[in-house]
Order: structure tokens, then sequence, then C-alpha cells
């Protein structure tokens, strides 16, 4: 990996070439979501938690029912209204400054050996005279998103966890003659649960802009329909 410091001084004949595939990475079955992006993708994904390896919650959309198995993904083609911000987003990260001896700041970096940028194919990310062309300014978005996201994720779920309205899900899938996949180790908000608060619970999760946020994820779960739909269909496909 060769990380470079992104400028329209260095970078400005720098391209991006947008695609989606298997070879970039997006042969997967789940993807990291932030609070922000819950209205938009429980429109079209289930939302689910899990932990992560520090034993963490974060939200993610199932994208597949086996392991590496995007069902949006055909060819170089995202079937789905939305993407998430960790897809569109890439492929930049954001690192501390060369120049910042302190390490108070962050500013974006990119892989120079990343197949999608490049000086010949794709999209340019500076105008002729040094600014941003939309395709930069949807990428910075999406990346200040996830940064900012993943900072209200700890808030939101502290408080579902307080509030009880964590549930562990048995995600089981059959597809008849014998087909069954199992999705585990993840939670979703128990309706029950979230149905019955009341008082001053209720109105500490409303006052905290987070109850919208455990009806979109509960209410994405509809999706699994859709999901499983898109499996039938990938197989009778062969």
């Amino acid at each position: 990996m060769k990380n470079v410091q992104l400028n329209n001084v260095d970078h400005s004949e720098l391209r991006l070439d947008r695609r989606y595939s298997a070879e970039l990475g997006h042969s997967v079955n789940q993807l990291l979501l932030v609070p922000a992006e819950f209205e938009e993708a429980q429109r079209e994904y289930p939302i689910l938690f899990r932990r992560d390896p520090e034993g963490a919650f974060q939200a993610v959309a199932l994208l597949g029912l086996d392991r590496g198995e995007n069902l949006f993904l055909s060819g170089e083609t995202w079937n789905a209204r939305y993407k998430p911000a960790v897809v569109r987003r890439e492929p930049f990260f954001l690192g501390e400054a060369d120049d910042d001896a302190a390490g108070n700041s962050l500013t974006v970096f990119f892989d120079l050996d990343d197949a999608r940028v490049g000086d010949e194919h794709g999209e340019p990310l500076y105008l002729p005279l040094g600014g941003n062309t939309p395709l930069l300014d949807e990428a910075l978005s999406a990346l200040r998103a996830v940064q900012e996201g993943m900072l209200q994720a700890g808030a939101m779920f502290a408080l579902f966890a307080e509030l009880d309205l964590l549930q562990p899900m048995n995600l089981l899938v059959q597809l008849g003659e014998g087909l069954e996949y199992r999705i585990p180790e993840v939670f979703s908000i128990d309706n029950r649960q979230l149905s019955s608060l009341s008082g001053q619970k209720l109105e500490r999760l409303l006052r905290s802009g987070f109850l919208p946020h455990a009806i979109f994820a509960r209410s994405s779960l509809a999706n699994m329909n859709r999901l499983i739909e898109l499996k039938a269909r990938k197989l009778a496909d062969g």
C-alpha cells in the first residue's frame, strides 16, 4: 500500500473509476451502517446489529445469505437506490496529516496502488481550476458521515442497551430442498420492549433523537423477504 495525503496540486489529474465488483472488495454479505443512514437504508436492506471484535455494537446492512455474497451486486452495478456510506466514501479514509506533529487533526488519504485511482480511467476528482468535482464532494461527504456516525453510534447503542431494546436473533432462512442459511450472533430491536416504553424511558428515547432509528431498524427486517427473493432467483439462474 502507498497511502498518500490527497491534495489538488499533486493529484490535479487524478481520476476515480467508480466501479463496484468482487475484485474491489464488494462481495461481502454485510456492510457497516451509521445511524444517520438508517432512514434510507431501511428501504433497501435488513438492518442488523452485531458486536465488533472489541465487543461494541455496530449496525450492518445485510446484503447476502452466504459468506462473501452481495445479492445487490450484478457485474459492476450496485442494484439498490441507496449505497452505504462506507462504499460511497471509497477509496478515501482519514488519517493524521503528515505535518501535524501534535496529531490533533485528520485529513484525507488514499492508497496510490488502489485500482480505482489513476490518471487515465474514470471521472476527475478536481475541476480545471482546482475545485472539487461533485464526485469528490460526494465521497468526502460520505467519509465525514462515517466518521461522525461512529461517534453517534456509541451513544445510541448505550441507550438501547440501557432500555433493554437489543434482542438477540436466531436468523434462519429456509429455501426448500434442505437449503438453510444462518446469520449468527446478530441482534435487532425488541419490538415488544419498544412498544411497552412509557414515561421517562420513552421520553429519554424521544429526546435523544434515537426513537426513529429504533423504528427504522425494526421495520427494515421486512426487507428479508426481498433478500430471500434475490437469493432464490440467483439459485434458479444457476
